[in-house]
């Protein structure tokens, strides 16, 4: 006994084409699947270094000047013209610098593919931060005792900034275990 044609070749019911070589399953990988999350330390870090710069508003830079860090804030903003020339640009890119770090570290919390652009970031900032403590200390001749409390927060924004923005830069994707 014969099969008719469409039974030989395979052919279905619902018009007579041949059923297809491969199955609509999707390809599965073998490799994990990254998880969108917060950059918890890196985050942690820069709004440390925001809230150092806050702080650094209410005690003196100087120690023989009895001036805050709010005061050298208001004088760089009343000579903006000069403020590279008086050296208040210093005080300016810390405390301003600082906000700008603290607003980068809550993004930081926020799940996302990557972090490294808002890392990038925070980078420059923190570059030009740096620069703000470097200069004085260069000026001083690294003489630590010329400047007060409020410098060495100063100097915490620099190096939590760097530390912050650092590790959301080389942090890649989390995968589950």
């Amino acid at each position: 006994m014969s099969q008719p044609e469409n039974e030989r070749t395979g052919a279905t019911a619902y018009g007579g084409t041949p059923a297809p070589e491969h199955t609509t399953t999707p390809q599965y990988s073998d490799r994990p699947v990254g998880i969108r999350g917060p950059e918890s330390l890196g985050g942690l870090l820069l709004i440390l270094a925001g809230i150092a710069a806050g702080l650094s508003l209410l005690m003196d830079w100087l120690t023989d000047d009895d001036i805050s860090g709010w005061g050298l804030v208001r004088n760089g903003f009343d000579d903006l013209g000069n403020i590279f020339d008086d050296g208040l640009w210093q005080p300016l890119a810390v405390v301003l610098g600082g906000g700008v770090l603290f607003v980068l570290g809550i993004l930081m919390w926020l799940p996302m593919r990557s972090h490294r652009f808002f890392g990038l970031l925070a980078l420059l900032v923190s570059l030009v931060v740096t620069a703000a403590v470097l200069v004085p200390l260069q000026d001083a001749d690294w003489d630590f005792g010329f400047f007060g409390p409020g410098f060495y927060c100063a100097i915490i924004v620099a190096v939590l900034g760097l530390l912050g923005s650092l590790k959301a830069i080389l942090t890649g994707k989390k995968h589950p275990r």
